[in-house]
Order: structure tokens, then sequence, then C-alpha cells
């Protein structure tokens, strides 16, 4: 049985500005506007075609960029909006935690607004006279119950809101990243009380920015991008396909930055130096696939290849590579000295290439140096962590790399979770 049943749904907003299109000072008072755009308000999709459905005693997750169309897509589920075609069938008493302090009226005390709100969700008075001192003593709000919720914290306004939530016995969740506000004690109230939810059978659906609690908590995911569903099924499946999304526009939004930084007159810079016997033209970072990336995932293949030119006979050259985190840390250095890798002379143009078969370094920011050097460490030209690149995971590790591993506990290997990742090493590829 499906606690939620969309199919071919679709919505539609118009855009509302602050510009009105009056042409003189005096239109401004008359409310004359133009008659081209009279009444034109531009139109855009929210959501469009959808369909899918969860089914009953689940938790799913629903993920995607800042505007993709989530929330909106719970608040249909929730009934606040209307679809402007399609239909959703939404099986069991629905209980939504879509915006902070959602249906609570300022100048109503937190006691009449339990009241209130309980009631628009179907529940009868007394219903609500029961579990009354239960909804007050989750909330942590025995104090303030009688007090104008205009005057409550963030945090007290959304542990009011999330208390009457799940006390009306819901069949259906609706949850949009409003957790991210409570402390941590309340937070791990919250989490005991979902945990319940799920074991009792109840259906969740939440929506959040934290692929973490997806992968922990959901048994399938849905990801939305500019109101399309692009993918649904298993979490892991779903958050690989966002997450591979997510990075190759930022990696097409990296090398865009770069084409404009080339093409722009190049400064003086102390990132640079050398006495330019053999220059570095360009410098290419590639994925496996040999085409130029600025973003990669944990473990990727990595190619750094570099054109250079000697301007005079360079005898017993040295190429070095070293990659730094974005604040400067150095993570590896070498060069083909250390590797025993004699190269006699260069005297005409080439291209050097350090191939990673596996690069494991944590998420976050970095930048490769490179340079051509005499032995001596005399230098010809040293790009000092000049060229930028990015590392994407889905595991949130801290410090500077990953290297492969696992985890025993008491001599037993535990069973993976959905949250596990393993990089294996390469010699094992």
């Amino acid at each position: 049985m499906n606690a939620i049943e969309v199919r071919n749904l679709s919505k539609k907003f118009r855009k509302v500005t602050l510009r009105r299109n009056y042409r003189t000072f005096k239109d401004l008072f008359t409310g004359f506007r133009s008659d081209r755009t009279a009444g034109s308000a531009p139109e855009f999709s929210a959501l469009t075609d959808v369909s899918f459905d969860i089914p009953a005693g689940r938790t799913w997750g629903i993920i995607g960029r800042n505007g993709s169309g989530k929330s909106t897509m719970l608040k249909m589920l929730a009934g606040i909006y209307r679809p402007d075609a399609g239909t959703i069938i939404v099986n069991g008493r629905v209980s939504a935690l879509i915006e902070l302090g959602a249906g609570f009226h300022p100048e109503f005390s937190g006691r009449e607004n339990i009241y209130i709100n309980a009631s628009i969700l179907g529940m009868t008075k007394k219903k609500i006279n029961e579990i009354f001192d239960d909804i007050v003593r989750f909330a942590e709000l025995e104090d303030f119950i009688d007090n104008p919720v205009r005057t409550y914290s963030s945090g007290m306004f959304m542990r009011l809101g999330f208390s009457v939530a799940i006390h009306v016995d819901p069949d259906v969740l609706l949850v949009d990243e409003v957790l991210a506000v409570g402390d941590e004690s309340f937070g791990n109230k919250c989490r005991d009380r979902m945990e319940s939810f799920k074991k009792a059978g109840k259906t969740i659906l939440l929506v959040t920015h934290d692929l973490s609690q997806v992968l922990k908590w959901c048994d399938g995911a849905l990801w939305f991008d500019k109101g399309e569903l692009k993918a649904i099924g298993k979490p892991e499946r779903v958050i690989d396909a966002y997450l591979a999304a997510v990075a190759e526009k930022d990696n097409r939004g990296a090398l865009d930055d770069e084409s404009r930084a080339e093409s722009a007159p190049a400064p003086e810079s102390v990132s640079r130096w050398g006495d330019q016997t053999v220059t570095i033209d360009k410098v290419t970072i590639k994925g496996a696939d040999g085409v130029a990336r600025k973003v990669f995932a944990t473990g990727d293949a990595v190619t750094v290849e570099i054109d250079y030119t000697p301007h005079k006979t360079a005898l017993d050259p040295v190429v070095g590579v070293a990659i730094h985190k974005a604040d400067g840390v150095l993570c590896y250095g070498g060069n083909t000295d250390i590797e025993r890798l004699h190269i006699p002379r260069m005297e005409r143009p080439g291209v050097a290439r350090v191939h990673f078969d596996s690069l494991p370094l944590v998420e976050g920011g970095y930048t490769f140096s490179v340079a051509i050097h005499a032995k001596d460490g005399h230098a010809y030209d040293y790009h000092d962590q000049m060229h930028p690149f990015s590392v994407r995971s889905k595991v949130k590790d801290v410090g500077a790399f990953r290297p492969p591993h696992r985890w025993e506990i008491a001599g037993a290997v535990p069973a993976l979770t959905p949250g596990d990742v393993s990089i294996p090493d390469a010699s094992q590829k």
C-alpha cells in the first residue's frame, strides 16, 4: 500500500516584482501602467509533470539544490498549494512541519496556538486536553506556555511546532529542514521520536540538505532539479547521481572562470618565479577520461599535464608537483629526482605528465603547485599553488586525505551501513 501517490503533478507561480512599470511620476499616483506589461507577469514552473509513489511505513528523503522544487512539493502534499495539473493522493492523517512557526498567531499565547494548530490538524478539544501537557513538556516550554509566541526565540518556535506536529499522531509526517534550528539536546529528542515513528510504521517525508541524514534515515530518496524529478530510488544511487551532477556543474563553472582568467591580462604575482630557462606554458588537470576538470570525487584518478618550452638547453632538469589544501597546508610533494627518473636534457617543447591512479583527498578545496628546476633547486619556472581544484565526497571526513581503510569492532567486521564508503587501493583496481 502506498501512503502517497503523485501523478503528473505541475505547479506554476507568477513572478511578482516591486517594479510596476510606471512610465511617469504621474502614473505612480494614478495607477496607470504600460499596456505592454499590464497583467502580463511572467510565470515560472516550480514543478513539472512529477510522478512518484511513497510506500506506507517508509522514510523517504527529498534532496536538491535551493529552488529545485523540494519545499513546493511538500506544501502540495500538505494541501497548502493546489496543483495546476495532476493528482495527489495521501492516505491517512497528515502532519506537516514545513516552515518555522507556520500557522502560529504571534499575538496568541503558546497555549492558545497549541489548541488552534492541533484543531487545524483534525484533533478534537478533548484529545488536545489529553495530550496538552505532553506537548508542552516535550517542547520544554513549561515556563513560557502562556506568553505570546511573538516573544519566543526561533528555537522555542521550532520546539513548539515540532511538538504539536508529532503529538497529533499522524500517519504521514512531512518535515522540511526545520530541525537544524534546535540545539543538540533537543535535536537528540527529535531524532529519538522520529526513530519511534519509524518503528511504529509511520510514513516520513524529509526535505534536507544533509545527505548523511538521508543515508542514515531514509529507505528511498527523490532528487529534484529545476522542478523536475531527476531520480528516484535507493538513497545511495540517488545521492551519487545528485553529487555527480553538482560536481559537473561546479566543474563547468570552474573551467569557465579559468578561461576568463586566462584571457585577462596576467597580473604580476609572487606565486611564480624562476629565470625562465624553461617556461611552463600551460597546466591542465584531467580526469580518468583525459578531459580537463576542476572538480573530482574522493578517490578519482587525476592527471596533471604540464606543457613546457625550453628557451635554451636545460641539462638534468627536474619536474616537480605538490598538493596544498586551500589554507596552504602541504598534503604531498614529489618530483622526478625523488622518483629517480633521470631527464638528461630539455631542448625542445614538450609535455610532462604525472598520473595519480587514486587521489583519496577529503572534501574541500586544493591547489597543485608545479615546477621545473635544476638539480640544485635553482628554479627555471615555479608555479606556487597556482592551479586550483576541488574534491567532493558524500563522506564528511576531516583532515587532508582519506586512506583506504576498514573498521573492525571486537574482532568482527560490521555490516556496512548506507553511510559507509570504502575506497580500494589503486593496486586492487
